[in-house]
This record gives C-alpha cells, sequence and structure tokens, in this order.
C-alpha cells in the first residue's frame, strides 16, 4: 500500500517520477489568469488567520461544506472564524475521491508545513500550527508569490478599472513578479442585463467622454484597451454562457444598442446579434494589439436565486451548462478570421462533452507564426480535477500538438492555491511518463526535457510574449 501523499504522490512510474523531479518540479510559475485582488499584491497583505487566507471567499470548500450538511453561518455567515476553520476540518475526512481534499492537503504541507491529515480530531493543532506561521512578519502576500517562484500573474480586470494598483506595483520593488492585468469586458457583453446602461455611463467616464451611440461605446472600449495596454496588458477574457452568432447590420445595431442604453429589455435574437458583433469587434481589436484571447464557454450562473439574493455572485451557486457550441462557434471565429484578425485564442469549457469540440475547433485555425496559436484550455473549475486534467491533456495530444500547451493556470482569489501547478504537474508527468513506460514514445530525454519544461512554463511565457 502506498502512503498518502508522499513525495510521489501521483507519480506511478519510476519515469513519471523522473520527469518530475528532474524537469517539472523546479519549473517557474506563469499564472496567466486568476483572479487575485492586484490591491492586496500593492499592499503585501498579511492575513490575520488560516480562515481568511485559506477559506474566505473559496466556493469550492464552501460547496463541499454545504454538501456535508454544515450551516450557512459557519460558511459565509457570523461564525467565528475557528468555527468556519471546524467546521471544514470536520468535512474533510468524507471528502474521499473529491479534489478538495488532495488540494487542501497539498497547501498544508507547502504552505505551512502540516503533515498531519485535516479531521475534527487534528483541527486544534493545526489550527495553531498554520496560525504561528500566519503571525510571523515573513508570512506575507510578496514572500508568498516569491517563494511559490511565480514569474506572472494575470490578473482579472473591468474596462473601467483605473489600474491605479498596477500602476503602483510596476514601482513596487518588493513584488518580484510581473503583475498584468486582463481586459475582461463581460459587463459590456452581456446587453441584457439590469445595470447595463449605468455601466456604459461608467465606462465613459473612464474615458472622459459621453456615450450615446453604438460607434461612441466602441470608440471607448478601444480607448480603454488602449489603456490597459501601457499598463502591460497581453490578454483578454470573456466569460460566456452560450456561444452566440446572428449577423445584423449598423442600424440594427444601433437600435438594439440605444434600446439597452435607456433600459428598454432587448429580445434573445437582439441579445445575440449585439453579442456577435461586440465579440467580433473585441477579438479583432485584441489581433491588432497582439494579445491573447480567452473565452471560457458553457456555465450556468447563480442559479439559486434564493442564495443569490442573500449572498451575491461567486458564492458556490454556478454549474455546467450544455449548451450547443460548435457552429456558432465556428462562425463567431471564422468571422474574426475573414479578415485575417482572428487573435491567439485560448478555448475552455466548463463542460467536459465539449472537449472534442473545441480541440478539433482550434485545429481550423492555426496558422504559422504562433505555434498552437488556438489553443484548448486547461481542465478549468469543475473539471480542474484528476479526472478532468488527464481527459484534458489526452485530448489535446491526440487532437492538436500537446507539446505546445501553455500549461496550468489558477483561476483563483487565494494566495496559496499554487500548489495546484504541482498536482497538474504531477498529473502531466504521470501521463507523459505512462506513455513512456508502455512503448508509446520513446525515453528520449532531451526531447521529454523540452516538451515538460515547455508545458510547464516556457510556452505560456513564449505565447503571451514575454
Amino acid at each position: 500500500m502506498k502512503a498518502f501523499m508522499d513525495e510521489n504522490f501521483l507519480l506511478q512510474t519510476k519515469t513519471a517520477q523522473q520527469l518530475f523531479f528532474d524537469y517539472a518540479k523546479e519549473q517557474p510559475i506563469f499564472d496567466y489568469h486568476c483572479h487575485l485582488n492586484p490591491a492586496e499584491i500593492q499592499q503585501n497583505k498579511q492575513f490575520k488567520n488560516i480562515t481568511e487566507v485559506w477559506l474566505g471567499g473559496d466556493h469550492y470548500k464552501w460547496r463541499a461544506m454545504r454538501s456535508h450538511g454544515v450551516e450557512e453561518r459557519a460558511v459565509t455567515g457570523e461564525a467565528s472564524d475557528w468555527e468556519k476553520f471546524y467546521a471544514y476540518a470536520e468535512t474533510m475526512p468524507y471528502l474521499i475521491g473529491n479534489p478538495l481534499y488532495h488540494w487542501s492537503h497539498l497547501e498544508l504541507q507547502r504552505y505551512f508545513g502540516v503533515q498531519e491529515c485535516l479531521s475534527k480530531e487534528t483541527a486544534k493543532q493545526v489550527y495553531k500550527q498554520a496560525n504561528e506561521v500566519i503571525g510571523s512578519p515573513d508570512f506575507n502576500v510578496h514572500n508568498i508569490l516569491k517563494n511559490s517562484n511565480v514569474r506572472m500573474i494575470g490578473t482579472t480586470d473591468d474596462p473601467t478599472d483605473d489600474l491605479k494598483w498596477h500602476e503602483q506595483i510596476r514601482e513596487n520593488a518588493g513584488v518580484e513578479a510581473k503583475v498584468l492585468p486582463t481586459f475582461r469586458p463581460d459587463n459590456g457583453v452581456e446587453i441584457q442585463k439590469a445595470g447595463f446602461g449605468e455601466w456604459v455611463r461608467k465606462l465613459g467616464e473612464s474615458c472622459g467622454t459621453e456615450i450615446k451611440t453604438y460607434a461612441d461605446f466602441l470608440a471607448a472600449v478601444k480607448s480603454r484597451m488602449d489603456h490597459f495596454g501601457k499598463m502591460g496588458c497581453r490578454c483578454a477574457d470573456h466569460g460566456l454562457c452560450y456561444v452566440p452568432y446572428r449577423e445584423a447590420g449598423e442600424a440594427e445595431l444601433e437600435r438594439i444598442f440605444s434600446k439597452a442604453l435607456t433600459g428598454g429589455a432587448v429580445t434573445r435574437e437582439e441579445e445575440e446579434a449585439y453579442k456577435t458583433h461586440f465579440l467580433v469587434f473585441c477579438g479583432q481589436e485584441y489581433a491588432r494589439r497582439g494579445w491573447v484571447m480567452q473565452m471560457h464557454l458553457n456555465v450556468i450562473r447563480c442559479a439559486n436565486t434564493r442564495m443569490f439574493e442573500k449572498l451575491g455572485p461567486d458564492t458556490g451557486f454556478d454549474s455546467i451548462d450544455d449548451n450547443e457550441i460548435a457552429k456558432p462557434l465556428a462562425k463567431l471565429m471564422d468571422a474574426m478570421d475573414k479578415d485575417d484578425l482572428l487573435p491567439k485564442t485560448i478555448l475552455y469549457t466548463l463542460n467536459p462533452k465539449d472537449q472534442y469540440v473545441l480541440a478539433t475547433m482550434a485545429g481550423n485555425f492555426q496558422q504559422s507564426g504562433a505555434k498552437s496559436k488556438v489553443q484548448l484550455g486547461s481542465g478549468w473549475w469543475f473539471c480542474d480535477q484528476l479526472d478532468g486534467m488527464e481527459y484534458q491533456l489526452k485530448t489535446w495530444a491526440n487532437l492538436g500538438v500537446l507539446s505546445h500547451f501553455v500549461g496550468m493556470l489558477t483561476d483563483s482569489r487565494s494566495f496559496i492555491s499554487y500548489a495546484r501547478h504541482e498536482y497538474f504537474r504531477r498529473i502531466l508527468c504521470n501521463v507523459i511518463g505512462g506513455w513512456v513506460e508502455n512503448g508509446l514514445y520513446p525515453n528520449d530525454r532531451q526531447y521529454l526535457k523540452e516538451i515538460i519544461e515547455g508545458i510547464c512554463y516556457q510556452n505560456a511565457k513564449d505565447y503571451f510574449g514575454l
């Protein structure tokens, strides 16, 4: 019987172990997509206890606690930090097969030196030991990033953001990693949502202009792209519940925009027409700037109305959608590509049924000038686990060129989630090591070294042009 989470955790063959320890383990981290708060990076935040740094904002853990029957007061409510920690500790032994069991113990080991398995029996000692580490002046954001060997962080930022924290970070010698904004115009895409007109007004204020027409709006969006570019932006990101495609003329687009701007209700057909045009516009502007476009597809957000009204978004009430995406995505990408202005693109799906769709879609739009210009993104959210990562890696290997894959990202609000990169790297080396052990790829260490190091770090560095 293997020991739980020893040094060879997830590495099932000798070759896998060699690939991990020789080539993967010490690679820097290029975290091109996350939700870290740039203010906390600039201010070098120190945390009061493990509950704040570990459970605060982590909807993965919140969902597990709710599924275990924990009262909401001990999840997001008024319970003390100790009570919340204890509630998670009491939940942990029951998470057999859940990636949280691995992630949580990796984080406890790597950041707090805790080797015990977390449970109600060990909760008090783990809480004490972790808080002793957190209480040290050395446990701060800057040192977490440095000790995690993070070289790049791509935050997620609304176009109306003034990016003042990014500007200050650029002058902060304590931040060794590059911290770059990511352009996330979802509030400008979702024309059907309440508050669209208010957001457009705010966008105009950020540009020093008044937006009255759709042409004004597009000019303002370009202006904000220019501002992001000055702050080092190399990437944009779109979260799309479905993939739209409906063509429309300028007059119709102007009418739809005007209706939404004044608070009118748009139809589904109008919504699709507007979204199609705006996404094509954005994608072609990204291509002109040399940016990467990320598209995160097929999620149902805020499914529980009662809890949304109580807690707001991003609190653990989202799930997988099953929209058909192949035909509209092909048309959307083709519309950008007709003018040779399809940007480098990373396609993610929350629904595993779409992995083969996206991998084959990527092959339609590859071209010289970029290795795997269109990528199948890493296992995302509910697919960010052992089976999901293996499936994504094998899908991309079957249908693309896995060797050029840009690798893992945290997609997290936590500064100690970098243990997930280790988790990914162990899975990567185990998959490739298994292929070598089974005679499916030669034991050629020159190429294996290049492939492993590329997927762990170098490919992303080259792909994003840094």
